[in-house]
């Protein structure tokens, strides 16, 4: 898959990374909240909901549904992925739309890992290598 041979060296963007690093702290201290559709606070949230929370604080203004998300920013390949980058994913077995989301906090050693709020785990990091998010890919983009 295009996951497995990404390429090991970054290329570095344009992006200010402490832009990045605040709104991945942001999210990073969500961790452990429960999974609420539909929510946004520490008392449960979701996929976006986590998302737009975490760069609200930072005064960037992102849709709060992944499916409108995916739209916002510039498509990038999956091998250019830098920590702040958005990740989607169709996880519903006939659904046709992007209905989760997650942000990139780490990519070492051609892993990319993400956080997001799971609906059985609650707000956790995963790798992009884990069988059931790789399959599960759609795109990734820039927005920072």
């Amino acid at each position: 898959t295009e996951v497995d041979s990404m390429a090991a060296e970054k290329p570095t963007s344009g992006l200010p990374s402490s832009k990045a690093n605040d709104i991945i702290n942001t999210a990073l201290s969500y961790s452990g909240v429960r999974y609420k559709y539909g929510g946004t606070t520490s008392k449960g949230m979701d996929c976006s909901g986590l998302l737009y929370v975490s760069f609200k604080e930072h005064d960037i203004a992102i849709p709060r549904i992944s499916n409108e998300m995916a739209n916002e920013g510039k498509r990038i390949r999956v091998h250019q992925v830098e920590k702040g980058d958005l990740l989607f994913f169709k996880t519903a077995r006939k659904g046709k739309k992007i209905n989760h989301v997650g942000l990139v906090v780490a990519v070492d050693d051609n892993e990319i890992k993400f956080i997001h709020a799971s609906t059985s785990r609650g707000v956790i990091v995963s790798s992009l290598r884990e069988g059931y998010w790789n399959y599960a890919f759609v795109k990734a983009t820039r927005i920072l």
